[in-house]
């Protein structure tokens, strides 16, 4: 057995309309909104990281679970977007969090899905017995050239994951991994702002990716769309979760409890598995999920989850609320990303 003990999330109160941003360009609002199905993205304050964020949610995962602290042996940090491009940020929050110094610390990189890929090791970790506990943590403070087209989706928030194989909210039933050489997002050490390849980033890269991992899990799992009650998918926006998920047979009932969070923008490490988080807080036991990850670069990462009645327990403590936020304009949105 290995699956989720206990998650935690942090989401900055700030938040920019696509409009407001739009504006300042001299562009139509309406015709972006309706293209990548975002009306507004979360923004972190100019004294917020993904430092900070991750100590925030891993916070909230620690309190909401019966772990001690001692059985915590690993902290995997995901992210494209650490406060050093040499440092660890792992230890930093380990050290922030009171965990003793006999610990496996690793900052995880592959773009988007950083931390699913963390998953994946916690589950190797755990089996052979090195830990009881691995802390994964997924955080970004995301940001786009000004006048991009990410500008309009890049976002902050993180998510934290305690994993274990005892007292589970979720058990993860099977997981798989598809990669290939697939450049559609980088950034080159010393450049602040990230290229993509525009369309390309679509079909060849984000739907081949999910696609071709998502096929190879069902048939071996023998498991089809109907036999999930929900379906998570990575979010640069709020479209291609909807369009991959149709190309492999699921419903927009199912997708639709995760695409809340595009409200959010698209915190890039921290998009697939905020969604989760998003049909955790409606999910019964014994509920399946799907659940596929996407990294630019590329690859997917693709779960199968099960819930189980402790995420009673967990989930009521807290729920991901989306009203405590206060509206920024452009101009506070530039010095927040520190741009200005």
């Amino acid at each position: 057995m290995f699956g989720i003990v206990s998650y935690g999330y942090y989401i900055p109160h700030s938040r920019i309309k696509i409009e407001d941003i739009a504006s300042v360009w001299g562009k139509n609002s309406v015709d972006i909104i309706r293209s990548l199905g975002i009306k507004e993205k979360s923004v972190a304050a100019i004294d917020e990281d993904s430092l900070t964020m991750a100590y925030e949610s891993s916070c909230m995962a620690l309190k909401n679970s019966k772990a001690k602290i001692e059985d915590i042996k690993s902290v995997l940090f995901g992210s494209e977007s650490p406060p050093y491009a040499v440092n660890p940020t792992s230890t930093t929050l380990a050290y922030f969090l009171g965990i003793e110094r006999q610990y496996l610390a690793s900052d995880m990189q592959f773009a988007c899905k950083a931390a699913t890929g963390g998953i994946i090791m916690a589950n190797g970790l755990i089996a052979s017995g090195a830990t009881k506990n691995v802390l994964v943590v997924a955080s970004d403070k995301a940001t786009g050239r000004p006048h991009d087209a990410l500008e309009y989706t890049a976002a902050s928030g993180s998510v934290a994951l305690l994993l274990g194989k005892t007292n589970l909210m979720v058990r993860i039933v099977d997981m798989t991994s598809y990669s290939s050489d697939t450049p559609d997002f980088w950034r080159r050490e010393g450049i602040r702002y990230p290229s993509h390849g525009g369309r390309f980033t679509g079909k060849p890269s984000y739907f081949h990716h999910i696609f071709q991992a998502s096929t190879t899990i069902l048939k071996k799992n023998k498991m089809n769309p109907k036999d999930f009650a929900y379906a998570v998918f990575h979010m640069p926006n709020g479209k291609f979760p909807l369009v991959v998920g149709a190309m492999l047979g699921f419903t927009e009932k199912q997708i639709l409890p995760s695409l809340v969070v595009t409200t959010l923008g698209n915190s890039y490490t921290a998009s697939g598995l905020m969604g989760l988080v998003s049909v955790l807080e409606v999910a019964k036991p014994n509920d399946y999920i799907y659940f596929a990850s996407y990294g630019s670069g590329a690859g997917s990462d693709a779960f199968i989850m099960q819930v189980t009645p402790q995420l009673k327990k967990i989930k009521k403590e807290f729920k991901l609320k989306m009203g405590n936020k206060k509206y920024i304009d452009y101009a506070h949105y530039l010095k927040s990303m520190e741009i200005i």
